[in-house]
């Protein structure tokens, strides 16, 4: 992927994330996620609603790469079925974790497939999808 377009899909995603912020709803469940070894400290929460990711939003203090890559990620689950978005969550993971990957599903995902450069960075990358992995395990215990 061309650098410039990289660095501006990070930055767009750090700048202006999609579907930050909270809800005062309790159909949503809510994680807390957090780095230890820098400022990231995210709250995630989402709905499903028959098998389907109906919304999930988020909201703390983190860092470039944590906030674009929960904004990117949010943004991609919304709408899949879980299944679909354990499959991309994998998927990503792989990416991050240099394992054999999809990268036609990431779409976007793909501006962190050289993040293991910066292995410090890998958790920052690799926080939202803890959080997501977290929550669906958290909602299927409840079915």
């Amino acid at each position: 992927m061309d650098e410039n377009l990289r660095r501006e899909i990070i930055l767009d995603n750090y700048q202006d994330p999609f579907h930050k912020g909270l809800v005062d709803d309790s159909s949503y469940h809510k994680v807390n996620t957090r780095s230890d070894s820098c400022i990231d400290n995210l709250d995630f929460m989402m709905k499903i609603e028959d098998g389907v990711i109906q919304d999930i939003c988020f909201d703390g203090e983190a860092c470039a790469i944590s906030t674009s890559a929960s904004s990117i990620l949010v943004r991609k689950l919304i709408g899949m079925k879980v299944l679909d978005a354990e499959k991309l969550l994998q998927n990503y993971k792989n990416m991050i974790d240099e394992k054999e990957y999809d990268s036609d599903l990431l779409g976007e995902l793909n501006v962190y497939d050289e993040i293991y450069k910066q292995p410090n960075r890998k958790n920052c990358a690799l926080l939202p999808e803890v959080a997501i992995e977290k929550l669906l395990r958290e909602l299927e215990n409840e079915r």
